[in-house]
């Protein structure tokens, strides 16, 4: 390997006083990304990464795998819906720039289906993605979010399904890092939401009446938090209700309104967030509520709906259990529940009164809802949900109220046979003594001396939750003898809400502990050894990896941080920053401030530290977490570091994890080329 160029950063020494405490760092000019000298240090950093990558001469043949197992005849279907008679789902199918819309009149013969709308005919330079779409309730016109160069900043365009045609003049900035609508039961307008101002912030409900093409402001709270404010709307299946989830930033904290669909109805709140209701379905006559208040996994509420009535009119139906419960949805009638244990799921059936039914029979250590994927109520009595493990590529099951559930074809196609690893669950010991579950992914045969290369991920963070998944690019790392492992660290919900809460705000730093001590667990029993481990992380995980980095630096030779949030001071200066302090902390409180100093990455590197290999990504247009965070701390470690090994800054001209297909190719090539190289692995192809 080349000895590579250094890029000077000069050191620029800035001092910000928080509640008496001075701060000091050299690297904030770094945060004007349109200055001519950090245009041209990011250019500087580019060429010295690709320097690194292109001296590794088995790259190109890394690179033809990679290729080779992304751009493959693959198949999976995303975020299903329906209208009518049609089903409606997103068809990500390679080797395609991005996911396409696509219609269907019967789940069980993929020859039914049609495209409606595919970004590639708009945007032929894959820059454009469909963030979300809504078909209306006949099914004979969707709303589609449609954004650019991975910005999130959607904008709403309402289309004929049979004709192609928008029908309305679109509405921009619809989605701004979120957004959703909700159609009027006859078609004829939808709500959806709009941000207050510019910037993003206080977010608004607004009604376009399609025939009249007028719009309206609907709904302008009273909400917890105006300034960071999100909302989540639906509709119940009757065409009768619709339902607002304000989440007061991404927290995990929520408020409830609802209001009739006629033209005199008015907006009242059920449920505040001293409430803890965390999810809410409508049903034909009823909202079910998930309530953490008095339960930390979690509890089932029923509530008739009628004009005023509130979350203490409702009754419990599904009383908390052993296991957590993760999701909810509501078919005429069938109450579905999602419960999880660390991470594995069940799927459990109650009537609507609450009495237990018989529950669907699903492999071991499998998933059927993930924050990407969640239970979903495709017809009045019809559900689905998308079955998955770490072996077996996920289909998309449903099941009638009154009939066995059954696989659809929206499967999952992939080369990718991942049926001969097996999957262990491990349990490592925390700081505080609290067990941490782990899912170790291996061959058969993987000796268990240290001598097996391991990479380990985790997130740990906002209540989200690492369920079982298939991936085909894992086979990347299993095929070269690797061990892949995955952490279910507090901040997640696979426990409940407590889960949850011990790794946020000022309880942050367990999320750290946990992750050392599941790094350290994969050591000691010789599933790996220090020298041969990596860990890799993304956005929030991305965190993570840098207070596992500054903290224990000796813990693992190799860290990829992707899009992570690295100067925790500084987060909410932005717009997305300000939401995040709903699970973070603001520097603006004393304790929380405390805190965040106290594991802030960009402020504990330290001159003269031996630090591990750090591969640290970013997007140019990432409005969710700022390049600058990336470009700071690699500024900060290369001046540093006192060890031999690289610290690479890997920049893309893109949003936050999400690119094009020829995007995703060359990034997963430069991660696994990275990992691959410093942990001594000789690629073979």
């Amino acid at each position: 390997m080349p000895t590579l160029a250094q890029v000077q950063a000069p050191r620029v020494p800035v001092t910000s006083t928080y509640h008496g405490v001075d701060v000091v760092e050299e690297y904030r000019w770094l945060e004007d990304g349109s200055s001519e000298d950090t245009v041209r240090w990011t250019a500087a950093q580019h060429e010295r990464t690709r320097a690194y990558f292109d001296a590794i001469d088995w790259r190109s043949a890394l690179h033809a795998r990679v290729d080779r197992l992304l751009r493959d005849d693959s198949t999976r279907y995303l975020m299903p819906g329906s209208g009518g008679d049609l089903f409606f789902a997103l068809k990500d199918q390679k080797p395609r720039q991005r996911p396409f819309l696509v219609s269907l009149t019967d789940l069980d013969d993929a020859g039914t289906e049609r495209v409606v709308l595919d970004p590639h005919d708009l945007d032929p330079s894959g820059e454009t993605t469909i963030d979300w779409f809504v078909p209306s309730p006949d099914g004979s016109r969707v709303a589609v979010s449609l954004s650019e160069h991975g910005s999130e900043d959607g904008t709403l365009h309402v289309y004929d399904v049979a004709s192609g045609e928008q029908v309305c003049e679109p509405i921009p900035h619809v989605n701004v890092m979120g957004g959703s609508t909700a159609w009027r039961g006859d078609g004829a307008g939808l709500w959806y939401t709009l941000p207050a101002d510019p910037a993003g912030l206080q977010q608004q409900v607004w009604y376009r009446d399609l025939e009249a093409a007028t719009d309206r402001l609907d709904l302008d709270g009273p909400f917890a938090d105006a300034e960071i404010a999100e909302n989540f709307l639906s509709a119940s299946p009757d065409g009768q209700w619709v339902l607002d989830r304000v989440q007061k930033g991404d927290g995990g904290e929520w408020q409830l309104f609802v209001r009739p669909q006629d033209a005199a109805g008015t907006w009242w709140q059920v449920a505040d967030i001293p409430d803890r209701c965390v999810q809410a379905v409508l049903g034909a006559d009823a909202l079910y509520l998930l309530s953490q208040r008095d339960a930390s996994r979690g509890e089932v509420l029923r509530l008739p709906l009628r004009t005023g009535v509130t979350v203490a009119d409702a009754s419990v139906i599904v009383p908390a259990g052993d296991r957590a419960i993760d999701d909810l949805a509501v078919t005429s009638g069938v109450v579905w529940v999602v419960e999880m244990d660390g991470g594995p799921q069940e799927l459990r059936r109650y009537d609507p009164s609450g009495r237990p039914l018989r529950p669907v029979d699903l492999p071991p250590v499998s998933s059927v809802s993930s924050y990407t994927a969640p239970l979903t109520r495709l017809r009045p009595d019809l559900v689905a949900w998308l079955r998955g493990s770490y072996t077996e590529p996920g289909t998309w099951w449903v099941a009638p109220d009154d009939a066995a559930p059954r696989p659809t074809a929206l499967a999952t196609t992939s080369s990718v046979d991942l049926s001969g690893y097996r999957v262990t669950r491990e349990m490592a010991t925390s700081k505080d003594g609290t067990q941490v579950p782990i899912s170790v992914i291996a061959a058969p045969d993987t000796p268990r001396d240290g001598s097996a290369p391991a990479l380990l991920v985790a997130y740990g963070g906002y209540g989200l939750s690492m369920v079982p998944g298939f991936n085909a690019e894992r086979l990347l790392w299993l095929e070269q003898g690797g061990v892949f492992a995955v952490a279910n660290i507090r901040g997640g919900g696979e426990y409940g809400e407590d889960w949850h809460q011990a790794g946020r705000l000022t309880t942050k730093q367990n999320c750290f502990d946990d992750f050392i001590a599941c790094a350290e667990h994969l050591a000691t029993t010789g599933i790996t050894s220090r020298d041969r481990l990596a860990i890799l992380g993304g956005s929030n995980g991305g965190l993570l990896m840098g207070a596992v980095l500054t903290q224990r630096p000796d813990v693992a030779r190799a860290v990829v941080a992707a899009v992570p949030v690295m100067d925790s001071l500084r987060s909410e200066t932005t717009t997305n920053g300000r939401y995040n302090t709903a699970e973070f902390g603001t520097v603006e409180d004393p304790d929380e401030f405390s805190a965040l100093l106290a594991y802030s990455p960009y402020h504990h590197v330290e001159d003269e530290t031996s630090y591990p290999a750090v591969l640290l990504t970013a997007g140019e247009f990432d409005t969710r977490v700022e390049a600058w965070h990336a470009k700071k701390m690699a500024a900060r470690l290369q001046a540093a570091t006192r060890s031999d090994l690289p610290v690479l800054l890997r920049m893309e001209a893109g949003g936050h994890l999400t690119g094009s297909l020829d995007q995703t190719v060359e990034e997963t090539t430069d991660i696994h080329a990275f990992l691959f190289d410093q942990l001594g692995i000789d690629f073979r192809s």
